[in-house]
């Protein structure tokens, strides 16, 4: 069904890497999310009044905090499509981060609203009802939220939208969770245990634990975290897909919302290079990840000495001795700088957060080396951190 609606209502959806398509994903998804969950809390309030049962009712406002929250993210969609404008020159990407910190905080109070029904519930005790409407609705509930999950997962890595797959494995959660009180009324037909209160507890429990997750997912990128390793890996092939581009480090991508990204690098190239045809590569390669990425890329360029001897054979002495301390350890923006009494072996280290040992005593190391080779040699070192430098 969904399929059928993404072909009829989205004329370019095979490309939904451009941002008006994925903004047309978002909103086509989220509206279809809204009805479900409406049909699904329709069903099981209704379903729950009539049994008297706790442990349904609250499934069924789980499906309308669903419904809440994505309407809630529907709107944060719509409103992070606007342009930039001068007040916001990056654009209102990050509202969709908000809309997603408000669901968060919606979640967690029906969350505690549910706790505390079904906590009463243990020392005030209602009798509940079997039937097979009640048995049909909960499993019927069941299938839908299994689809939701399909397909908020598949186009949620369509689009690379992690607010989709969250919401995809929110459902999954939430098809568990009413098999909880599926079994709850089975267990309660059957053997004429009552487990109804505790089944309310334990779903009131899972939508809390969702909602700090899903407070989680959108403080982090507020605050600030690493990109994805596959879309590292994506700027790395891309820039050093040249064979003019001897290597690139110092990357930082800031994130102005989804489809709103902005990139800088810095790429070593030959020093005895002709500075116009150089920036003309550069620029080249800008453009390259702009278009593939859908992102603002600056590039900084790095010149390499690659026709002094002796920098080359430093160059190669400093890789053995970093690797012999950790595999980890790279270096960049080398340069030798001669002395009459001693030569400055002039480098920026890349050490990964939490590293074993402080810069102090890997400079101690290092220059220790270096000294074992040449007694002239010294290190001046810039230790700088990398997201993109794992610890081995």
């Amino acid at each position: 069904m969904l399929n059928i609606l993404i072909h009829r209502l989205i004329p370019e959806y095979e490309t939904p890497t451009l941002p008006h398509v994925r903004n047309a994903y978002g909103t086509l998804c989220g509206c279809y999310g809204i009805f479900l969950n409406l049909l699904l809390f329709a069903g099981k309030l209704a379903a729950g009044l009539l049994s008297g049962s706790i442990a349904v009712t609250a499934d069924a406002f789980n499906n309308l905090s669903d419904a809440g929250s994505s309407l809630i993210t529907l709107i944060g969609f719509r409103l992070a499509g606007h342009k930039p404008d001068p007040h916001h020159p990056f654009g209102h990407g990050r509202i969709e981060y908000l809309s997603g910190l408000l669901v968060a905080g919606f979640i967690l109070l029906m969350a505690y609203e549910l706790l505390s029904s079904s906590i009463l519930q243990l020392f005030q005790p209602r009798e509940t009802h079997f039937s097979p409407v009640l048995l049909l609705i909960l499993f019927v509930s069941i299938l839908i939220k299994l689809y939701m999950w399909h397909y908020n997962r598949t186009i949620g890595r369509r689009i690379r939208s992690s607010a989709m797959e969250t919401t995809g494995v929110d459902s999954l959660g939430d098809a568990l969770a009413t098999s909880v009180v599926l079994v709850s009324a089975l267990v309660r037909y059957f053997f004429d245990i009552s487990l109804d209160a505790w089944c309310g507890i334990a779903i009131a429990l899972f939508i809390l634990v969702s909602g700090v997750q899903a407070a989680r997912d959108t403080i982090n990128p507020l605050l600030g975290q690493p990109p994805e390793a596959s879309f590292v890996d994506e700027i790395k092939a891309l820039v050093l897909d040249n064979p003019r581009v001897l290597g690139m480090h110092d990357l930082i991508v800031h994130n102005y919302g989804p489809g709103r990204i902005m990139i800088s690098l810095h790429a070593e190239v030959p020093a005895d290079s002709d500075i116009l045809e150089i920036h003309d590569l550069i620029d080249n390669i800008e453009n390259k990840l702009a278009a593939t990425l859908h992102c603002e890329a600056v590039i900084h360029m790095d010149p390499i000495v690659t026709d002094d001897e002796e920098a080359l054979y430093w160059r190669g002495q400093l890789s053995s001795i970093l690797e012999r301390i950790h595999p980890s350890l790279q270096f960049h923006d080398f340069r030798m700088v001669r002395g009459n009494t001693h030569n400055n072996l002039i480098f920026d280290l890349v050490v990964p957060y939490h590293f074993h040992l402080k810069d102090e005593e890997l400079q101690t190391l290092i220059q220790s080396a270096v000294h074992d080779v040449s007694p002239v040699h010294f290190t001046v070192i810039q230790f700088d951190r990398d997201f993109t430098v794992p610890v081995g």
